[in-house]
């Protein structure tokens, strides 16, 4: 028979936990179900005459898991090989992930320093939590990830932004670190490729960087996770690579959410100094336990020669888009001041839009209006950070070309 449960005060809320109130909303989702719900409105029914909404928002890939991966994820599954992994990962996708580096970079990784995790989120959390208390302080730059700071924020530690423009192709520099250092920085967290601005840091910067962090006992993190979706030879480089003994000490995280094209599958990887793996660990084991095991099973395919080939030709298509996007926004009459060299979004400047008194005097107002009238969903920039949240908007072109064509079209006719 079931327990008495005694009566519940209608209104009184839950306690929760202060660290919440230093975890902004993500926005990003939020205009995600802003645009869904004007997707299921009359003007977006085409039966009633209505165009469908273009979602060009969320960073998602229209490509799925290539075949091979696919027929992995069946083959270990009839296998039953579905059982608990260790918390660092199978030690056949660790070597293969060490493999990859070799293969792609030129790299030795020891597979003993990688660790394979829930998703570069989760490797983020780990990281985090084993680095960082309250107090500390981790530099990023402004525009950035807004998750990246969060993870920060959850460990009790703050993020703290750098304002970065368009003459530093929105990344930090090694001058703007050491003029921000205080006696509370822990360290750095980095992105490149970047999003939302789909630029890089050239290594030398990089190297200036971490050299800088490391001669004031901090640690370099960098998110890797769109390098494998990298176009431009003069930045498509690990961390990992830099000289001087430099690239042992960084902390890479990367994913098979972008390049291979497997975000629902929640599997990353991160590359660690050889002191940090069992702190890891140890959080691993009973945070998480492992990542999923059919996922990680599966992802022994990626390094397949027909994988990679189709992963190529899908980097190839990403490229193709933004080469198609870009001047499409520019003719449009939006500013893309620094072109993407990765990734798949274009950082656009909207100003020429907005209007103090409009119906558009910031890019938030801008992108529920695009919703509305050229249903087109992009993303505003209040996410980012708040140097140009007011003024940029982020395009993700991993939509077909298409949609990238319509949506161009529609915006084009919405401002003209």
């Amino acid at each position: 028979m079931p327990l008495p449960v005694g009566p519940v005060t209608p209104g009184t809320p839950f306690r929760t936990a202060s660290r919440l109130d230093h975890i902004d909303p993500f926005w990003v989702m939020e205009c995600a179900k802003a645009a869904q719900e004007i997707a299921r409105s009359p003007a977006c029914d085409p039966a009633q005459g209505g165009e469908p909404m273009i979602y060009l928002n969320i960073g998602e890939p229209d490509f799925t898991a290539p075949a091979p991966v696919l027929r992995a994820a069946q083959a270990c599954i009839s296998a039953g090989h579905t059982q608990y992994t260790p918390a660092t990962g199978l030690p056949a996708l660790r070597e293969k992930i060490a493999g990859w580096y070799a293969q792609r970079h030129g790299l030795h990784v020891d597979p003993a320093r990688i660790v394979v995790t829930a998703g570069a989120s989760a490797a983020l959390q780990l990281i985090c939590l084993a680095l960082f208390e309250p107090g500390d302080e981790v530099l990023m730059p402004d525009p950035s990830y807004p998750c990246n700071r969060h993870f920060v924020a959850a460990a009790g530690a703050r993020a703290r932004l750098l304002p970065a423009g368009a003459a530093q192709r929105f990344q930090p520099s090694a001058a703007s670190v050491e003029a921000a250092w205080t006696p509370a920085t822990r360290g750095v967290l980095l992105a490149s490729p970047s999003n939302p601005t789909g630029t890089s840091i050239a290594p030398d910067e990089m190297a200036r960087i971490a050299a800088a962090v490391r001669a004031r006992g901090g640690v370099t993190l960098v998110d890797e996770i769109y390098l494998g979706l990298s176009f431009d030879a003069a930045y498509g480089h690990s961390a990992l690579a830099l000289g001087q003994g430099l690239g042992e000490g960084i902390v890479c995280i990367n994913s098979f959410s972008k390049y291979f094209c497997m975000t629902g599958w929640r599997l990353g990887w991160m590359v660690l100094p050889p002191a940090l793996v069992a702190p890891v660990e140890k959080l691993a084991q009973n945070l998480f336990i492992c990542a999923s095991s059919v996922a990680q099973h599966a992802a022994l395919a990626c390094f397949d020669n027909e994988t990679l080939a189709i992963c190529e030709a899908r980097r190839d298509e990403f490229r193709r888009r933004r080469d198609f996007i870009v001047p499409a926004l520019q003719a449009i009459g939006f500013d893309v001041p620094v072109m993407p060299d990765g990734a798949f979004y274009a950082w656009a400047d909207c100003s020429r839009f907005l209007a103090a008194g409009s119906a558009m005097p910031t890019s938030w107002e801008f992108s529920f209006e695009m919703m509305r009238r050229a249903h087109v969903a992009l993303t505003p920039g209040r996410d980012f950070g708040p140097a140009t949240a007011g003024r940029f908007v982020r395009l993700s072109y991993a939509s077909s070309m298409a949609a990238l064509e319509e949506a161009a079209t529609r915006l084009a006719r919405e401002l003209a």
